[in-house]
């Protein structure tokens, strides 16, 4: 028996033990088949190919030790959470309310079981398995993950709170799909945050796909503390639908080697799309982003404003896309890449990329890669103010204008607490 076809038998026996269908049973094995043909996604001046981003782990359902996460405090009935380690499903809380207006939260396993209408139709139909290795990868193993529906023109002015905690106690790939879905006319506020507990080196693989129909809104904020031992590939794409606005913030402060891409596609007329990041790399750290928006549809706005921070001997590499498709009457695209170097042993760059097939249209980018302003810190440090907090005070203000942009105060404030944690964490080691 040749190595794929025992792969394909070990999936097929476990997606079987997880009463999945025989359509994701068969969408799974093709994806193992596709892993044969296909190749490492390309990144612009970023080498990661060597990097241990497919587990050598066969597709297995492992219950986590729920007594070593901290069990979450709900004390208001109105708050809307989730909470995963690992594959278990710790909590969910979601107001009967929203329950009566049709909202649905749960597991991606209990999604495809009980709403198979939804679930096939949209699971991985914004990212193509086909894609490369790593997308192929994550169908044919995927192992968790969580599924939110917000039906027609429901508003839900509470932001969505998902933590979402690896299991680094054992040697287990974490392959997780976040698949949310807003109808038309519909709003939310979703919060994911990512963490680690254990010290085991493992892969974690994390997709994520936003379904914004027409004139809805989705606002999907990421705080990533994944820890050291973790390699992440991450691929989180948005499908925007006629005058649909999204918003991401993403705040990338774990201390693992991480290789992902940030995608807006503007599919339909009058769509909107603005694309935060921060990211700030410590020790040997080695991060790189391809953050891309396209513009389809007529009259569509395309943001990416990215803002990075280098400490000791670390690397990190932003690249910004911007792409306008020959249709797109009066499409703007617009984008901001700039790096921070603390240390004269780390390594960065920003790489504005803008790809215009139209001609009535406004496209614009900026970047920049340089040290820290060396008369802002003898400024600070001569009225007397150390310098590592003369550092983290320049650092804040050169992040400030993402930072300030983020629309969730909520989002904004855990953002800076985690900040200041990898800043210190940084400068103790300098």
């Amino acid at each position: 028996m040749t190595e794929l076809n025992s792969a394909k038998e070990q999936i097929s026996a476990a997606s079987k033990a997880n009463n999945e269908s025989p359509q994701l049973t068969d969408r799974r094995l093709s994806a193992r088949e596709w892993m044969e043909k296909l190749h490492l996604p390309r990144m612009q001046r970023f080498a990661f190919r060597t990097w241990p981003l497919i587990a050598d782990r066969p597709l297995r359902w492992i219950k986590s030790d729920a007594n070593l996460v901290e069990k979450p405090e709900v004390d208001d009935d109105e708050v809307i959470k989730v909470t995963q380690f690992g594959q278990t499903m710790l909590h969910v809380n979601l107001p009967q309310k929203l329950q009566d207006q049709g909202v649905i939260l749960t597991d991606i396993f209990t999604a495809a079981h009980k709403y198979p209408e939804l679930f096939d139709k949209y699971f991985m139909t914004t990212i193509n398995s086909k894609e490369n290795l790593l997308t192929a990868y994550h169908l044919a193993y995927f192992n968790t993950g969580l599924f939110l529906y917000i039906p027609k023109n429901v508003e839900i002015e509470r932001p969505i709170e998902a933590e979402i905690v690896q299991d680094s106690t054992q040697n287990e790939p974490l392959i997780s799909h976040i698949l949310v879905i807003a109808d038309r006319g519909s709003r939310i506020k979703f919060i994911q945050h990512l963490t680690t507990v254990g010290d085991h080196e493992n892969t974690a693989n994390m997709m994520i796909e936003l379904i914004a129909q027409e004139n809805s809104e989705i606002d999907f904020s990421s705080l990533d503390e994944f820890g050291p031992h973790t390699h992440t590939y991450f691929k989180c794409r948005a499908e925007i639908g006629k005058d649909a606005h999204v918003e991401w913030a993403v705040g990338l402060m774990n201390d693992g080697d991480t290789v992902g891409d940030m995608d807006s596609e503007l599919l339909g007329d009058g769509g909107y799309a603005n694309s935060k990041m921060i990211a700030v790399t410590t020790r040997g750290q080695e991060v790189g982003v391809n953050n891309r928006v396209t513009n389809h549809g007529k009259h569509t706005t395309g943001l990416i404003n990215q803002r990075g921070v280098i400490l000791e001997k670390s690397e990190l590499i932003f690249n910004g896309i911007g792409q306008i498709i020959h249709g797109a009457h009066g499409a703007k695209a617009d984008q901001q890449n700039r790096v921070l170097i603390m240390s004269d042993q780390a390594r960065g760059d920003a790489n504005p990329i803008l790809l215009i097939d139209e001609n009535d249209v406004e496209a614009g980018h900026a970047a920049s890669v340089g040290p820290v302003d060396q008369q802002q810190m003898y400024y600070l440090m001569s009225r007397g103010i150390p310098r590592a907090q003369a550092e983290r005070m320049v650092i804040r203000g050169f992040l400030g204008a993402v930072l300030s942009a983020i629309p969730a105060a909520d989002v904004r404030n855990k953002l800076i607490t985690i900040l200041e944690r990898k800043l210190a964490d940084g400068q103790q080691y300098e």
